[in-house]
């Protein structure tokens, strides 16, 4: 009976590739040949998923993460930002098209199955409030529907806050945008969560996420995660 949704939904509107049209495949709204083209995230840091040039035998740190580690443990991102999923997650934040939320978290969700340790909840990246009345929505919490679905785990959609709104981060170097991310964000008590996941859409240099885990350690988070769709 739980599956009757799906059912219904794939009958009356059988998926359909957001990226050619063609008929999807495994319920989702892209077609196995797009699929296959997307680029995986094969060789990275463990922890910040900063992809390598070339494969290694055994999980390794980046060179950023041994001189100075992150706030955060483990970053999961199965993809690379781009082609295919620059052009999904672009017309999700610019375009409005919010089916591609929808496939965003299945294809996250389908990555981690298995290759992830669970958290005991997910936070969605926050947007300031600014910035969500011009956007309409936040496209972090839309993907993070889908995943807390698939994968039961819940959202904790009070635990943090966006207080500062913070420049457009796409063409700063690094340094800029650690700068701008200070005391960007405020976390409440954790009393029930010790092992959380920040879910967001794509991780560049990993500053915000950074600055986000920070204000969840001070919150009471052990351990801070990171699920990304994609990784720049």
């Amino acid at each position: 009976m739980n599956n009757w949704p799906n059912i219904i939904q794939n009958n009356l509107l059988p998926p359909r590739c957001l990226l050619c049209e063609r008929p999807g495949f495994d319920g989702m709204d892209l077609c196995l040949a797009c699929y296959q083209d997307l680029h995986r995230n094969l060789a990275c840091c463990y922890r910040c998923a900063e992809p390598f040039e070339t494969a290694l035998p055994s999980p390794q740190l980046c060179g950023r993460c041994l001189s100075k580690a992150p706030a955060f443990e483990e970053t999961h991102a199965p993809f690379l930002y781009d082609a295919g999923m620059r052009y999904l997650i672009g017309q999700l934040k610019f375009g409005h098209r919010q089916r591609n939320a929808r496939l965003l978290g299945q294809l996250l969700a389908h990555e981690l199955q298995g290759n992830a340790e669970r958290p005991q909840c997910l936070i969605p990246m926050p947007l300031h409030r600014q910035r969500y009345v011009e956007r309409g929505f936040n496209q972090s919490l839309e993907i993070a529907r889908h995943v807390s679905r698939i994968l039961a785990v819940p959202l904790a959609l009070n635990a943090c806050s966006r207080i500062r709104d913070t420049p457009h981060q796409a063409n700063l170097p690094a340094r800029q945008r650690r700068k701008n991310m200070t005391r960007a964000f405020a976390a409440s008590a954790l009393p029930d969560y010790r092992h959380v996941a920040i879910l967001d859409d794509v991780m560049t240099t990993g500053s915000t996420v950074n600055a986000l885990a920070m204000a969840l350690r001070k919150a009471g988070a052990e351990r801070v995660d990171v699920w990304v769709c994609a990784r720049a």
